[in-house]
């Protein structure tokens, strides 16, 4: 009997240890990016046709910011400061990797991504969904960081086909291309949610990175019951009615939101969410079939509605709940924020992100520092509330100056006002031009 007693004493102890070891692992990070997901497009921006009640209760478990920005105005540039912290012409890739025109190149292997930092730390690190990092095998994200990895690599693809916009089948498992039936916004969510289970502190000792981008609402704009609109070995999409596109848009975020909520669904019965980071955010502003709310432009472009983006942070064992971040932040300071989470700092001395834990924690002011964004002929510089904005074109360069303070618009431009502070401004832009182009790496090949 005595026996009976030690061993079933031993079970509960180590069944304790064991439930202890799972709650002292470091963070999960799940890390949510939509696709040209504008300003305005989702109800904790205030959206009132579009329904995202699981954004909505992400936001209300922690952090929404107000002046986050997307380091590029499009795809590929947005999503190399993501994986490098980096501004993203450090790397060569400074605009989009087209699926016409640029299959051979990609984000040079050098380059070291947040999977690579964060799996020198035990992490095992899943991705599913869009990589446009490069299209051929040697860019795939598994040579780049990632265990796991099931997508596309190219800008977009048919929802329902998987074929990208020259004709080419772009679903990959691992290395390979292999195709399979279903929505991609769905089937991003299904393997995402089956990376959670897996990755159950029941099956495994080590925390996970799991990076969810997805392609809603990029076009083609395609709801779950749309018809295929592109053919294998044929260039181009099939057109459809421009007056259906709201309601396609709608239902394509709408379907994007009904995936998140299943994410937190599974890290609950998990008993993972406490644990873990969640970041929602989008790779730049909407084109013009999404809503920038009241910010001037659209993706692309150079005004608050191509870069300033919806982005939402939750970690429920640190961060609190219902607040608003009105500091500037951007896309590349995610990776030494999720480095600095488990107290460590990034591998590259070339980082230009900033950790935000602090601030995220404890409300702190952010550092001061002036940022930079350049696409194309294109660029600007911000200094506090002052942001000077800088377009090349046929007719010669043009200055404009905003105080976003008190125009959020970018409707009053008072550069002929204040000569000494455009002076000021210009040269810093300037002087950071050449100064990322003197650290370009080419893209490979």
């Amino acid at each position: 009997m005595k026996k009976i007693i030690l061993l079933i004493s031993f079970v509960f102890v180590l069944s304790c240890i064991k439930k202890e070891d799972a709650t002292n692992l470091p963070p999960n990070i799940v890390l949510i990016m939509a696709d040209d997901l504008g300003y305005g497009d989702i109800q904790p921006y205030g959206s009132t046709t579009i329904h995202t009640p699981n954004l909505e209760f992400l936001a209300s478990e922690g952090i929404k910011f107000t002046d986050f920005h997307s380091n590029g105005a499009v795809c590929s540039p947005t999503r190399a400061a993501l994986m490098t912290g980096k501004y993203q012409q450090r790397t060569g890739v400074e605009g989009v990797i087209t699926a016409k025109s640029h299959r051979d190149v990609g984000l040079n292997l050098n380059e070291i991504t947040i999977a690579e930092e964060l799996k020198k730390h035990g992490y095992n690190c899943g991705m599913f969904g869009k990589w446009h990092l490069g299209y051929s095998k040697e860019y795939n994200p598994t040579l780049q960081g990632f265990d796991d990895y099931t997508g596309f690599v190219s800008g977009n693809i048919d929802y329902h086909a998987h074929i990208d916009q020259e004709g080419y089948l772009d679903w990959w498992k691992g290395t390979k291309i292999e195709n399979e039936e279903g929505y991609s916004t769905d089937l991003i969510t299904q393997y995402g949610v089956k990376y959670i289970e897996k990755n159950n502190p029941k099956n495994t000792a080590k925390p996970f990175f799991l990076y969810l981008p997805h392609e809603a609402p990029h076009g083609p704009y395609q709801r779950r019951i749309d018809s295929i609109l592109r053919t294998v070995g044929k260039a181009g999409t099939k057109p459809i009615s421009k007056n259906s596109i709201p309601s396609v848009y709608k239902e394509m975020v709408e379907v994007m939101d009904e995936g998140i909520g299943k994410i937190i669904q599974v890290l609950k019965e998990t008993k993972q969410y406490e644990n873990t980071i969640i970041v929602f955010l989008s790779d730049n502003g909407a084109n013009r079939f999404g809503s920038n709310g009241v910010l001037k432009g659209h993706k692309g472009g150079v005004y608050e509605g191509g870069s300033r983006v919806p982005a939402i942070f939750s970690y429920p064992d640190k961060v609190k709940k219902g607040m608003i971040n009105n500091q500037i932040v951007l896309t590349m300071d995610l990776l030494p924020t999720f480095l600095d989470f488990i107290d460590q700092k990034p591998s590259s001395t070339h980082i230009d992100g900033i950790s935000i834990k602090e601030n995220l924690i404890h409300q702190t002011n952010l550092p001061e520092r002036d940022v930079f964004f350049a696409y194309g002929n294109n660029s600007f510089v911000r200094s506090g509330d002052w942001k000077l904005v800088y377009k090349k074109n046929k007719n010669g360069d043009k200055i404009e100056l905003y105080n976003l303070s008190n125009d959020l618009q970018e409707t009053n431009d008072v550069s002929l006002i204040n000569p000494d502070l455009v002076k000021k401004l210009s040269n810093k832009l300037q002087l950071w031009k050449k100064e990322v182009k003197a650290g370009v790496r080419l893209v490979s090949k």
